[in-house]
């Protein structure tokens, strides 16, 4: 066998080329290395509850799923993915054609992209976006064209808001698709009934697609409501809604995602998704199914736990001298270093556990000009009480303890 020669073509095409490994594989590493506690990424470190885990179990067990699921999804699912859109929001979608089930949330969006774009379309994307947005329009042919998130101080405290203006300036005769994410990851930002109403009737006005990442619909805070775009006129027939059991129900592993749209847009989507995964997490669609149909005294205690953790870790970080932007949304906080002398977030995060044995995540790896992102750094707080104590121990104190922590998981988001 011989070997290629150093003027070969490069083995990774032009459109994947920018992408190397993720920040979160690289933290991940140190975090293991270290011992340090990973708040760098968005996966619990506890799973969820009990009766759908059993359901999975019991899934398993008799045989559910264990074959080929049906393409679009097992009837069971996309009859509770129906159900809970209308229970939640008041939105009624036919379960055999305006329901698509898919392998995780991250799959919808390559599936939506790859099936609704063009080489050369262009797609709006609020920046800072969650990392899989720039490989998946890459991955179609697309044009990414990011509108930023900005961040100010209010009287309810530091936040990042959308300036409408921007994003309708934003749009051109080449853009095809926006893509939205609310609540919004990193940031923690959840567009309000005004900001979805303006870009509503932009995306009626200039004949928008819109594919709308929704997978943390069910944690917003204190005054935040989530509203799904698809419930606002002239949107239903134009928006790809997508959702998570993974983010829902703490069970990530899983990768159960779905897709709710019209049913053309849904036979398109299916188009792409087919030659994918084809389909994926049988017995674990069971089991989702039945998690959807929990009542909403779950969601309303998953929300509160939360809350307290976000309140937990958000008051450990200011004490530790961050300038902290308290999210309305997600389980994330991002903060800003320089109160603490600090402005490269990259150096800060890969510095961060051998200092004081925790892992966060740089921003700027969300942002298409880094340098924007730079002094922004976020953590996780979907984790134990325990084990966000013992992070805000450190962080305030400065030092890592002597022994390395237990418990350190392995993942990605």
């Amino acid at each position: 066998m011989t070997s290629m020669s150093s003027s070969a073509r490069p083995l990774l095409n032009r459109r994947l080329a920018e992408f190397g490994t993720t920040i979160f594989a690289e933290m991940s590493a140190l975090a293991v290395r270290t011992g340090a506690i990973n708040l760098g990424q968005g996966f619990p470190d506890t799973d969820g509850p009990e009766e759908v885990r059993e359901a999975a179990v019991r899934a398993l067990r008799d045989g559910h799923g264990n074959q080929y699921p049906p393409g679009p999804g097992v009837p069971e699912l996309r009859a509770a993915v129906a159900g809970h859109q209308q229970r939640r929001y008041g939105l009624s979608f036919d379960p055999d054609t305006e329901v698509l089930v898919t392998a995780g949330a991250t799959e919808a969006i390559a599936a939506s992209l790859l099936a609704l774009l063009e080489p050369g379309d262009e797609v709006i994307a609020l920046e800072p976006y969650y990392d899989s947005y720039a490989a998946c329009i890459a991955m179609a042919g697309g044009t990414r064209v990011p509108v930023t998130l900005r961040p100010h101080t209010t009287d309810e405290g530091a936040v990042f808001r959308l300036d409408l203006d921007e994003l309708r300036d934003a749009v051109t005769d080449r853009t095809r698709l926006l893509l939205l994410n609310t609540p919004h990851n990193p940031t923690g930002t959840v567009l309000n009934r005004a900001e979805l109403a303006a870009i509503a009737e932009l995306a009626v006005e200039r004949d928008l697609l819109v594919v709308t990442d929704e997978v943390y619909e069910h944690l917003v805070f204190d005054t935040a409501e989530h509203i799904p775009l698809a419930t606002f006129p002239g949107m239903r027939e134009r928006t790809v809604t997508i959702g998570s059991a993974g983010k829902t129900f703490s069970f990530t592993g899983w990768k159960v995602g779905w897709v709710t749209a019209a049913p053309a847009l849904v036979t398109a989507v299916r188009s792409a998704k087919q030659y994918l995964t084809y389909v994926a997490s049988g017995p674990f669609q069971y089991a989702v199914a039945e998690a959807l149909r929990l009542p909403d005294s779950y969601f309303d205690d998953f929300r509160a736990d939360m809350r307290a953790k976000r309140g937990l870790l958000a008051d450990g970080l200011e004490q530790a001298g961050f300038k902290v932007f308290r999210p309305a949304g997600t389980y994330f906080v991002t903060t800003d270093i320089r109160p603490l002398g600090e402005s490269d977030g990259f150096a800060f995060c890969r510095s961060l556990p051998e200092r004081c044995g925790v892992v966060a995540i740089p921003n700027a790896v969300f942002y298409d000009h880094r340098e924007q992102g730079a002094p922004f750094v976020r953590f996780a707080f979907c984790k134990r009480t325990e084990v966000l104590e013992e992070a805000t121990d450190r962080l305030v104190s400065g030092r890592p303890p002597r022994a390395p922590a237990t418990g350190v998981r392995r993942g990605r988001g």
